[in-house]
């Protein structure tokens, strides 16, 4: 089940308010979301308003604008190390077909680099995949706190497990 999606608030919000990765990573309740994964330079969280159930952002806790040239070869290798190991996770427990993996962002809007994890389910038309699963312009799950949660759950049993 979908529901519209206000992307004009969205726009508007991301590009007057603040960096919202970085109250998420300060815990402002204003900026709740459901934490999947934590350590001391990075952060993985449910995307807010989902097209696919599972769908997770991974993000350094730093504000970096760049996705690569804003890190070491070294850091940015760590961050892609999470990623697989978060990225594993979301398909091992959401049962996706495919795992898109993406980087978006502007230097206008939602600045601070992440990376998108959106678990494509099996059984999805053709017409339903790629570029059309993540259009928020055709609604985003309804999904309330509680099924947000045990989606969580679910995630963080999964990157516990995953080496």
């Amino acid at each position: 089940m979908r529901k519209p999606f206000d992307l004009e608030a969205y726009v508007t919000r991301a590009t007057r308010g603040p960096c919202f990765i970085c109250r998420v990573v300060a815990r402002d309740p204003a900026f709740q979301h459901h934490v999947v994964y934590e350590d001391d330079t990075a952060i993985a969280f449910l995307n807010k308003y989902p097209t696919l159930p599972g769908y997770t952002l991974v993000c350094p806790k730093a504000h970096k604008r760049q996705v690569t040239g804003d890190f070491s070869r070294e850091e940015y290798l760590q961050l892609q190390s999470l990623v697989h190991r978060i990225g594993e996770a979301v398909r091992r427990a959401m049962g996706a077909d495919r795992l898109y993996v993406l980087s978006l962002g502007s230097n206008e809007a939602n600045d601070h680099v992440h990376w998108h994890l959106a678990p494509l389910p099996a059984g999805v038309p053709l017409e339903d995949q790629q570029f059309a699963a993540l259009d928020v312009t055709r609604g985003v799950l309804d999904l309330d706190d509680a099924a947000m949660a045990a989606i969580a759950s679910r995630l963080r049993d999964e990157i516990a497990a995953v080496e």
